[in-house]
């Protein structure tokens, strides 16, 4: 039967959403016909690649509540360039409009989603029997619920329970379809499905390739403050006084006490201002969708390490632990961000976020999310610093053995509008200089390192150029190279590395799901994104833009945190910090890098929006048009005074793979990943500048603060 109805006009349905103000807005709707039901279009790229024959345990009964999905709208093309511009205003000292950053309501008034077409939309969905919880026109979503049957009668896709290497989950077996008169203002469901962002952690490995596993040097606050120049700033006050970090989860910390303990036990305990609190931020009207997420198992120690280290970078700082609940399809951390730039009280100034999935599985919908999510906090002044990922530059084949999907990146990381924080490893063992760099007993604190230490990209990879080189041989691949020789293929077959890349598949849909391709788009190159020697003529986001130590051990370097839930995984926070919990992954250098800005906020007294303005500027002038060699990472303690940035020139994060996508494989059976299948051309290598294997390099947090413009 055919169904046909036409928006009402703007009045108690309005009010009821919250439109009313926005309603002054001169941009024309998008949904200009009637809604026609038997005229369906698909919303493409938005079916997981687990949703199979083969994991198919069949369908859901219809009266599966489906709580908090979100549909993703899309401003008109006019708004979209008019923000743009904004935003480079806000970002650019020579406009009018240079920090002038905009509230939650004067974001909507201007940059909304059309009302009118959030009401058709709206009335649509009430129509097939969901209930809209939420509206959030500046980030263009709409939040739903209903039962898996409503799903199946208004979107045309069944939501089936599957087995996925004997874990359950629930997801849609086809993209999403609705009416041809709404396609124009809706992108897609962020999700239909049960599959959780992971998290950037990488627990320590039990050996190191330099040392045969005799020697680690765990890194703990006060090497951090020695190795990146923290320890100046903080000799001058500038130590994270008034300033607040909020890290983003889908947890609580399984004991906050153990943030006391990790500041104790390291010499923080002396900064008297830092804190710590955690928080469910509700929307700001309407039915919260933010529920106490109690402990997740795993997670929370993704969030414990999360506080402790943005805490030592910035330790007089307050640490805020921003938790919602996941829901049945949508990651609370995406809730708990949405509801703080939409407060009515000022967003925060500076956030983090540890988790992430790459574009091609995330989905269109989901990465315009993100997107619109990240575009409307930067407006606010808002600084969002997201982790790269740890699985070089196959993102859409974390925590595997090999890479099998070819390269791909984060779709939460590779927005035009937060920070992407790669990750390094230090290269003092691979050049044998580990006693130039390592005192022989610890301080106080624990802390051992005497300087800043040379860096190389982290990767565990036996397809690393230089783990390879490191073990006598001629080339990672190939059936005499190391990833096929008995410790290469015993030891070294991993994803484990910095992530950094092109954005591939931002929108649009896959040809074979998780493989960029098809019709497949990256998200367009920013403008800030220029400048610096060695950045790609691609036309597409690259990342990470910059890099900090986030290694697990495979050089004998990594993180020391606290985190007391046993049962989970963790460890007893006494005694030797030896013995606490160890790991690596860019979870660690995206909330230190964060902490780093906001010393950089206290220093000016203002929020800053995109820190990548400023990066990328001041690294146009320090490595000029052929870099800067006394700048150089390999330099160590020899690296000029004055470097803002070190350049990572040494290394890889070339990754073990074995898949027709992307991977070069002459012979053996493990090949490595490649963005040519006939040659090596490893994805990806440093170089002069920037590179997708530590983006503009790693940082002199005193130099970075005190040259901010």
């Amino acid at each position: 039967m055919r169904h046909q109805w036409k928006w009402k006009s703007l009045s108690a349905a309005a009010l009821a959403l919250g439109l009313a103000a926005a309603d002054a807005a001169p941009a024309p709707p998008l949904v200009i016909e009637a809604v026609d039901e038997a005229s369906l279009v698909t919303l493409p790229g938005n079916t997981r690649s687990e949703a199979i024959a083969e994991n198919d345990r069949g369908a859901v009964g219809d009266e599966l509540m489906l709580e908090h999905m979100q549909l993703v709208l899309q401003r008109t093309p006019a708004q979209e360039q008019s923000l743009e511009q904004l935003i480079d205003q806000l970002h650019n000292p020579a406009s009018p409009n240079y920090h002038h950053w905009l509230t939650a309501s004067a974001f909507v008034q201007q940059f909304g989603a059309v009302p009118r077409d959030i009401l058709a939309v709206s009335e649509w969905l009430a129509a097939h029997g969901f209930r809209v919880e939420q509206v959030y026109p500046g980030s263009l979503t709409i939040d739903f619920s209903g039962t898996a049957g409503q799903v199946r009668e208004a979107f045309h896709t069944e939501i089936h329970r599957l087995s996925v290497e004997g874990i359950p989950h629930i997801a849609n077996m086809s993209d999403p379809r609705i009416p041809a008169a709404l396609a124009g203002a809706i992108v897609g469901v962020v999700s239909l499905h049960d599959f959780r962002p992971r998290s950037m952690r990488r627990e320590h490995v039990e050996y190191t390739f330099a040392s045969g596993g005799s020697t680690y040097e765990a890194v703990v606050p006060a090497d951090l403050a020695t190795i990146y120049n923290l320890n100046p700033l903080f000799a001058s006050g500038l130590s994270g006084q008034g300033q607040t970090i909020v890290v983003i989860e889908d947890t609580n910390v399984y004991n906050p006490a153990d943030w006391a303990t990790f500041r104790s036990t390291f010499g923080l305990s002396g900064y008297s201002l830092g804190s710590f609190v955690q928080v469910h931020p509700a929307p700001k009207n309407g039915t919260s969708n933010c529920s106490n997420p109690g402990v997740r198992a795993g997670n929370d120690g993704e969030a414990i390490l999360d506080a402790e280290w943005a805490s030592a970078a910035a330790p007089n700082a307050t640490i805020e632990l921003a938790s919602c609940a996941d829901t049945s399809t949508t990651f609370g951390g995406l809730i708990a961000l949405q509801n703080l730039i939409n407060a009515s009280n000022a967003p925060p100034a500076v956030v983090s976020i540890s988790y992430g999935e790459c574009e091609a599985e995330n989905g269109a919908a989901a990465n315009a999310a993100y997107i619109a999510t990240y575009q409307q906090a930067v407006a606010e002044g808002v600084s969002i610093f997201v982790s790269s990922g740890d699985e070089g530059a196959a993102s859409c084949d974390a925590n595997m053995t090999r890479a099998s999907h070819g390269v791909g990146v984060s779709g939460f990381a590779s927005t035009p509008y937060n920070v992407a924080v790669g990750g390094t490893d230090f290269g003092d063992s691979y050049a044998k200089t580990s006693a130039s760099y390592w005192n022989p007993a610890n301080s106080a604190g624990y802390g051992s390192a005497r300087s800043y230490v040379p860096e190389i990209p982290w990767n565990d990879s036996c397809a690393g150029g230089l783990l390879s080189s490191y073990a006598g041989y001629n080339a990672p691949y190939g059936s005499g190279g190391f990833c096929n020789s008995s410790i290469g293929s015993r030891y070294y077959l991993t994803t484990a590395a910095g992530s950094g890349g092109p954005s591939g598949c931002a929108s649009g849909r896959p040809s074979v799901t998780g493989v960029v391709g098809g019709s497949c788009r990256g998200t367009p190159k920013p403008s800030w994104q220029s400048g610096v020697i060695g950045i790609p003529a691609d036309g597409v986001r690259d990342i990470p833009d910059v890099s900090l130590f986030a290694a697990n051990g495979v050089w004998g370097h990594y993180y020391v945190y606290c985190w007391s839930n046993t049962a989970a995984g963790g460890a007893l926070c006494s005694g030797a910090p030896s013995r606490w919990s160890g790991a690596g992954g860019t979870s660690f250098s995206a909330p230190i890098m964060a902490a780093i800005q906001a010393l950089a906020n206290q220093k000016k007294g203002a929020r800053q929006g995109n820190p990548n303005y400023t990066y990328y500027n001041l690294a146009a002038k320090e490595y000029g048009s052929a870099g800067n060699g006394g700048c150089n990472s390999s330099n160590g303690n020899a690296a000029t005074g004055s470097c803002v940035f070190y350049d990572v020139t040494q290394g890889d994060i070339d990754v073990n793979c074995r898949t027709p996508y992307g991977c070069y494989d002459p012979s053996g059976s493990n090949g490595v990943l490649s963005t040519s299948t006939s040659s090596y051309a490893r994805a990806f290598g440093t170089g002069t500048g920037w590179d997708f294997a530590t983006g503009i390099g790693t940082v002199n947090a005193y130099n970075l603060v005190t040259s901010w413009p």
